[in-house]
């Protein structure tokens, strides 16, 4: 048996108010639900949940970086930066292979964890 599609990944976080707002109002990632009484809040990103919690234990705690794609990373590189968000650098090509290039530029959520937009441009 192989395992399935990827169904949810684990974001360790600091402060479960601040990282709410800032997935759900500065990047926009449509909020599920959270659990009333637990620092956990649970996001909807395509096929993949996004589960933003205070890990329960040190050997829970996580490190990622995720990658988000869009349709228009320069119009998403505009949006959050007039949202305030700090980027680490421009949007830029970090592969070219026949007709089209991969575009990212990156930042980082209130925890520090690596986040970057991502765009696939037909170069022809």
């Amino acid at each position: 048996m192989a395992l399935g599609p990827l169904g949810q990944i684990h974001v360790s976080v600091t402060d479960i108010d601040r990282s709410v707002a800032f997935y759900r109002d500065v990047l926009g990632i449509p909020l599920l639900f959270q659990v009333p009484g637990q620092p956990m809040a649970f996001f909807a990103s395509g096929d993949v949940r996004l589960y933003l919690g205070v890990p329960e234990a040190p050997e829970f705690a996580s490190r990622v970086t995720l990658y988000f794609t869009v349709d228009d990373i320069d119009a998403e590189h505009a949006r959050l930066r007039a949202l305030g968000v700090s980027f680490v650098d421009e949007p830029h090509a970090v592969h070219r292979d026949g007709g089209s290039e991969l575009w990212m530029s990156f930042l980082r959520d209130p925890d520090g964890h690596h986040l970057a937009l991502m765009q696939q441009r037909s170069t022809e």
